[in-house]
């Protein structure tokens, strides 16, 4: 297969080398990778973790400090560290860098998620290398939903903002194993995933080292990208010319092919669940209809409506477990949703005085997870 826009995301343990502090001949070694492509004629976006690590290292603080106010702190000091790195070592093969740091609250509808494609697109088209970091002076736990909370999501987020061919996760593990390694000596490498189900996500194990992302945030990311028609890999960062390598076609780490072609722009802004405002319950028969035959989602299949939303906000649709499986456009509020549920399109009229037609969510406003 040939990529032509590619995500590289590299994580913090990857990028200090295991210590304390920004390993800069490991960065120099990325870098170099990048430049290759970028003079292939390649689009690459890095998304870039160690802005905490940078601020720790130049402000001496202790590892201990990890509250907020100290990473907010330690993210001002460390970001502008960590972009300076890159930008003298791109500066090296002659390559432009731009530092962009985004935050889920600039997604989290419609306008600034167009502002933020609109932006990464123009810098690839001149042919700069965008720095990606999620916003941590101003993302923090405490305002909620406003953060990512780790750089994995937010890769896979950018993937499919900016329409990736591939997004490639480079750490300190060499892919997803059917049994943590470091506990189990018969654990296997698996190359392949074509699609992210139960048994996938059961085997991503929890966080560990200095990056906030561990294994259960790169499959999250995998299956937003996955799904957004991007194929994925997970790999250890230190191989030798792992990059190179990886878009040449070698079966190197975890590879998660894409689940769904390419979707226009609106499906994708969708897809990423980020705008929205609130969530429809339906039954067995309307997700079915959904799911596996391209239907539209009618009052008739509607059990229960969740939060406040207006018409043409972005909704959740979930079956009756409570497991997503689409998101849409609604054509009525949830006042007014509330009022038809249940029944059929027919009686919209009657129901409520008037109607904006039959659906609730046309499937041409819809995406299938």
């Amino acid at each position: 297969m040939t990529y032509r826009r590619i995500i590289a995301k590299f994580g913090t343990n990857l990028l200090t080398a295991g210590t304390d502090r920004l390993d800069l001949e490991v960065m120099a070694t990325l870098v170099g990778q990048v430049a290759r492509l970028h003079q292939q004629g390649l689009e690459v976006i890095i998304v870039s973790s160690g802005a905490i690590a940078a601020g720790r290292q130049k402000l001496g603080l202790p590892k201990e400090a990890k509250d907020v106010a100290s990473r907010q702190v330690m993210a001002a000091v460390g970001q502008n560290a960590l972009v300076q790195s890159y930008e003298q070592l791109f500066g090296w093969h002659g390559i432009t860098v731009a530092q962009t740091l985004l935050t889920k609250h600039d997604l989290s509808d419609r306008l600034g998620y167009l502002n933020a494609r609109n932006t990464l697109l123009a810098l690839l088209e001149l042919g700069v290398v965008p720095i990606v970091n999620e916003n941590d002076v101003v993302a923090v736990d405490e305002l909620e939903g406003a953060a990512f909370g780790d750089n994995d999501n937010l890769s896979g987020m950018v993937a499919n903002l900016v329409d990736a061919d591939l997004l490639v996760l480079l750490g300190d593990v060499a892919g997803l194993y059917t049994a943590d390694p470091n506990k189990d000596a018969n654990a296997r490498l698996i190359p392949r995933v074509d699609r992210i189900d139960e048994r996938i996500e059961g085997l991503a194990g929890g966080t560990k080292g200095r990056g906030i992302g561990g294994m259960v945030t790169k499959v999250q990311a995998a299956k937003l990208a996955a799904s957004s028609g991007a194929t994925v890999i997970i790999a250890e960062g230190r191989e030798h010319n792992v990059l190179l390598r990886l878009v040449d076609g070698e079966a190197i780490g975890t590879l998660f092919s894409p689940v769904t072609s390419k979707m226009e722009s609106k499906k994708r802004f969708l897809l990423a669940g980020l705008a929205a405002k609130g969530r429809l319950v339906v039954d067995d028969g309307a997700a079915t209809a959904l799911t596996e035959q391209n239907k539209s989602l009618l009052p008739a299949g509607i059990k229960k409506v969740e939060g406040d939303f207006e018409r043409g906000d972005a909704v959740n649709i979930v079956d009756a477990r409570g497991e997503r499986i689409a998101c849409g456009i609604s054509n009525y509020s949830s006042a007014e949703v509330v009022k038809i549920k249940g029944a059929r399109s027919d009686k919209i009229e009657s129901l409520l005085g008037y109607g904006y037609g039959d659906e609730v969510v046309h499937r041409n406003n819809l995406v299938v997870l």
